[in-house]
C-alpha cells in the first residue's frame, strides 16, 4: 500500500506541572482567566501530527510519504525521519520560516494546556498533491491530519477527485475551523478518526447529529482514552477494543497520532479492523510510557509478547507475520 501522510511537522516543548490545573480554576470566574504555572521540567522533542504518524508507519516498515511544509531548520529532523523509514523527499522546505512549534503543559491527571505556532506550516497550502502522485504513483490512502486549514481542504478535495481513499483526521484544527469546513473534511472520507471530545465538537459545529456524521464516511474510529477505541459504520459494524496495559503513564502527547499509525499499518497489511485498532492501541501504549512522541522503542519479540498478553496469541500471530525483524 502506498501511504501519504499530510499534516504538521513541528518541535514539541513538553512541560510538566506537579499539580492539577482544575485546582487553579475558580468557579464563577472563568470568563476572565489569567494563570501562570511553575513547571518542573522541560523537554524539547520532535513532533507534529504528520511526522508522528509517518514515524510510526516507518518504524513498522511501511515507508510512508510525508506531505508537509517544513522550516529551513529541518535538516536534522529530516535525517531522523529518513533513518526511520519515512520518505521526506516531497516535503516543502520554507526559505523564510522555521518549523512549527508546539508547547504543552501536562498536569498530574494528564490534563493538558497547549499552544501551537504554525511557522512554516502556513505554507502547506502551496503543496500540490497531483505532482507528487505523478512522481510516486497514485496513493492508496492519504491521511489528512491537522495542518494549515486551507491545505487540509485542498488535499481532501484533490484526493477524493482522484479516487484516493482519505483518512480524515481533523482533530486539533476543529477548534479553529468552521462547521462548513469540517463538513468538507469529513464528507466522502473512507476513514474518520476522532476522540470523544472531537466528535462532540464536530456535532456542535456542523449541526449534524452523531448518526449524520457517521453517514458521511465509510468507517468512523473513535478513540476512548484509557478505554481503548471503537470502529463503527452505518452498515452495522461495531468493534470495540481495549488498551494494552501500560508500564507507566509518563506523557500522553502524541498518543492519538501513534494510534492512527498503527491502525493504518494494519490496513496496509490487510488485517481486520479489530486487529488494526488493537495494533493502534498497542503503539499508543508505548507512546504514553515515554516522554516525547517519537522516542518509543521495541523489539519484534517484545512487541509480540505484549500484544499477546493484551489481545491473545491468535491476534499476536497475525501481527507477528507482518512486523519487521
Amino acid at each position: 500500500m502506498k501511504i501519504g501522510v499530510a499534516g504538521s511537522v513541528g518541535l514539541d516543548h513538553l512541560m510538566t506541572f506537579p499539580g492539577k490545573f482544575t485546582d487553579s480554576l475558580v468557579a464563577g470566574s472563568l470568563e476572565k482567566v489569567s494563570l501562570s504555572f511553575l513547571v518542573d521540567g522541560l523537554d524539547v522533542r520532535r513532533g507534529g501530527c504528520a511526522a508522528n504518524i509517518a514515524f510510526g508507519l516507518g518504524v513498522l516498515g511501511l515507508n510512508p510519504i510525508l506531505i508537509a511544509a517544513v522550516g529551513k531548520d529541518f535538516a536534522d529532523y529530516d535525517a531522523w525521519l529518513t533513518r526511520h523509514g519515512v520518505d521526506t523527499s516531497h516535503a516543502l522546505v520554507s526559505t523564510e520560516q522555521h518549523t512549527a512549534h508546539f508547547t504543552v503543559t501536562t498536569d498530574t491527571e494528564l490534563n493538558q494546556i497547549a499552544s501551537f505556532f504554525p511557522g512554516a506550516m502556513s505554507e502547506a497550502r502551496n503543496i500540490e498533491l497531483k505532482p507528487i502522485m505523478d512522481k510516486v504513483g497514485k496513493l492508496d490512502i492519504l491521511v489528512v491530519s491537522p495542518d494549515d486549514p486551507e491545505a487540509m481542504l485542498r488535499h481532501t478535495e484533490v484526493a477524493l477527485a482522484m479516487g484516493v481513499a482519505v483518512a480524515a483526521d481533523p482533530s486539533q484544527q476543529m477548534a479553529r475551523m468552521s462547521g462548513d469546513e469540517i463538513k468538507k473534511l469529513i464528507s466522502g472520507a473512507t476513514y474518520l478518526f476522532m476522540n470523544e471530545y472531537e466528535l462532540a465538537l464536530a456535532i456542535q459545529k456542523t449541526g449534524w447529529s452523531d448518526h449524520e456524521i457517521l453517514e458521511q464516511v465509510k468507517y468512523r474510529i473513535v478513540t476512548l482514552g484509557s478505554e481503548g477505541a471503537r470502529v463503527e459504520s452505518t452498515d452495522g459494524t461495531f468493534i470495540k477494543v481495549g488498551c494494552a496495559k501500560e508500564k507507566a503513564k509518563i506523557d500522553p502527547t502524541g498518543v492519538g497520532d501513534s494510534f492512527r499509525s498503527g491502525f493504518v499499518a494494519g490496513l496496509a497489511w490487510g488485517l481486520s479492523h479489530e486487529r488494526c485498532a488493537q495494533l493502534g492501541s498497542m503503539i499508543a501504549t508505548y507512546v504514553i510510557e515515554t516522554t516525547g512522541t517519537q522516542e518509543y522503542r521495541f523489539t519484534k519479540d517484545e512487541f509480540v509478547t505484549r500484544f499477546s498478553d493484551a489481545y491473545g496469541s491468535d491476534a499476536a500471530a497475525e501481527i507477528s507475520a507482518h512486523l519487521p525483524a
